[in-house]
């Protein structure tokens, strides 16, 4: 009888946690379709050795991107920095952790530190420094030499 009587509330307290209505229940909208909130500090998982490029006779950093910025390749992202203009008439801008004085081209930072924004719409135009919120898919970017390690793909200002 005693057998009977703990089995039974046993049962009772495994029905009871799977239909608990205070669980949280999973969203309906896979995780995946959210964006991630970028943080530079996640850009920094990234290694360099210098290596030759012969087609223009000098060394260059070679990126080797670690697990953490591995697994964000091709994800929705967003991320917050400066603007950088780099070329207004073909509205080519860069997104620094760092204001222009302090940026990776001429400051003391890293190349981990510039993500380069490929925008949906070419229309805007921004100031240098400001400060915005950009939403995009994260590229990583080893090979060619002329783009950023870090590139921000169908790139959009985030109002805030």
């Amino acid at each position: 009888m005693t057998r009977l009587l703990i089995a039974l509330l046993l049962v009772c307290f495994v029905a009871t946690a799977w239909t608990n209505p205070a669980r949280p229940v999973p969203p309906s909208v896979p995780a995946s379709s959210e964006p991630v909130k970028l943080s530079w500090e996640t850009l920094r998982d990234v290694t360099f050795k210098k290596k030759w490029y012969a087609e223009e006779s000098v060394y260059m950093l070679y990126p080797t991107f670690g697990p953490g910025v591995q697994k964000l390749s091709g994800k929705t992202v967003e991320l917050t920095g400066y603007v950088l203009p780099v070329d207004l008439e073909t509205n080519l801008y860069v997104l620094s952790a760092f204001p222009f004085s302090a940026c990776f081209f001429c400051g003391g930072a890293g190349p981990e530190s510039v993500v380069s924004l490929k925008f949906k719409k070419t229309s805007q135009k921004f100031k240098t420094d400001e400060r915005r919120t950009f939403r995009g898919t994260l590229k990583l970017n080893a090979d060619n030499i002329y783009e950023m390690n870090y590139i921000l793909a169908d790139a959009e200002m985030i109002e805030q």
